[in-house]
């Protein structure tokens, strides 16, 4: 994702854009952070496998989760300890 700018206004607020094809993602500054542990982004993914692969190589962990019908999904976190979802049709 590259990043983009935000309008002066919400810029002076802190934070980050970026922007991949028609996704969007926005990214806010909090005084008192604590991540996420149950809520999480889902992200669809091409190849999950490749994915599970990169990720422990990056230092992040794997859960393996196979609850939900039609689809293959691991969870991971990312750097600041948020919970991430990866899906892949099955």
């Amino acid at each position: 994702m590259a990043e983009v700018d935000k309008p002066p206004v919400l810029a002076a607020r802190g934070g980050a854009w970026f922007r991949s094809g028609g996704l969007e993602l926005h990214l806010g500054v909090e005084e008192d952070f604590r991540a996420a542990r149950k809520g999480h982004p889902g992200i669809l993914v091409r190849d999950l496998d490749e994915v599970v692969r990169r990720l422990p190589a990056g230092g992040q962990d794997v859960t393996w989760d196979g609850d939900l019908p039609g689809f293959r999904r691991v969870y991971a976190h990312d750097p600041f300890g948020n919970r991430l979802e990866f899906l892949q049709p099955a």
